[in-house]
């Protein structure tokens, strides 16, 4: 199952480049306001999905309107520190994770905007996204922590390099705009093997990042259970499970991207400098090979 949320807010199940409207299956939740109707949607679909699956079958496919974010506000926006081996047969880093701002989050067809902060370089990074379902605590390392799923969407994080006064800095990812999500939230038995999905993201057309998930250091369930030792996860929470560095590129005014996970989905976005700033075309080749000598940073 693939859930959208509309621009006018109406829930519904992605079907063969349409949708099937299936808002009225949860109806009776109350929510003060939007931002708190996806988590309280999450938290009741195991329930209710039945419900959801006789609408989707039954109900009248429309073409697929304009989408927000599948969780336009997330209760907590979580992303791994690198987390990839960056294709070398190295020791696995040290595993960390560190807060974002929800209010970065923007949907599909969304525009990037670039703040007016002297950073040098912004950087794409595709990224496979976990949706939280299940209020979580100390989630075992195995299939197990897959229960807390709703399912898997794609994410960019958009990162502000350079930025740290002292030393290297996490606040240049949480500027608004920088975390585009969607177009679906894909529920968990759709994705058979969450670590066997290639990832890939263009700007303009011209690939530049194409790894698979089978080079991540921590895996998916390894990173439910790290995160869940430390705080509570509920329902709207999303988890992003870092990057390979080995494609990164800038991005500047006028770009168009796009990242594709297999199984799914494409999130697509423009960028919008006001400043107009330019940096070299392509892979940051500096990045990658710093990134394959160190580690992930």
């Amino acid at each position: 199952m693939r859930l959208v949320l509309t621009n006018d807010n109406r829930i519904g199940v992605q079907q063969d480049g349409g949708m099937v409207d299936v808002s009225s299956a949860f109806d009776d939740i109350r929510y003060r306001t939007s931002a708190d109707r996806m988590p309280r949607v999450l938290a009741s679909l195991q329930e209710r999905r039945s419900r959801v699956e006789d609408l989707a079958a039954s109900g009248e496919r429309v073409p697929l309107p304009g989408l927000q974010a599948p969780v336009p506000r997330p209760p907590k926006l979580i992303a791994a520190f690198g987390n990839y081996r960056e294709g070398s047969d190295r020791e696995r880093q040290v595993q960390d994770m560190f807060l974002e701002s929800p209010d970065s989050v923007i949907g599909p067809n969304g525009t990037v905007i670039l703040p007016n902060h002297p950073a040098t370089i912004f950087h794409h990074e595709a990224e496979l996204a976990l949706v939280i379902g299940q209020r979580s605590k100390n989630l075992p390392a195995d299939e197990r922590a897959l229960e807390a799923l709703a399912g898997y969407t794609c994410a960019i994080d958009v990162s502000a390099r350079g930025l740290g006064r002292m030393g290297p800095s996490r606040i240049g990812k949480s500027f608004d705009t920088f975390t585009p999500l969607g177009p679906a939230i894909v529920t968990t038995d759709e994705v058979p093997d969450p670590q066997n999905l290639r990832v890939t993201m263009t700007i303009n057309g011209e690939l530049r990042q194409d790894y698979t998930t089978s080079d991540m250091e921590y895996s998916v369930v390894e990173v439910l259970a790290f995160i869940t030792s430390y705080m509570t996860l509920v329902p709207g929470d999303v988890l992003l499970c870092g990057t390979n560095h080995q494609g990164l590129g800038a991005l500047q005014d006028g770009d168009q991207a796009e990242m594709t996970i297999e199984g799914v989905g494409t999130l697509a976005v423009s960028v919008h400098d006001p400043q107009r700033r330019e940096w070299p075309r392509g892979v940051d080749q500096e990045m990658a090979a710093r990134q394959r000598a160190v580690g992930a940073s």
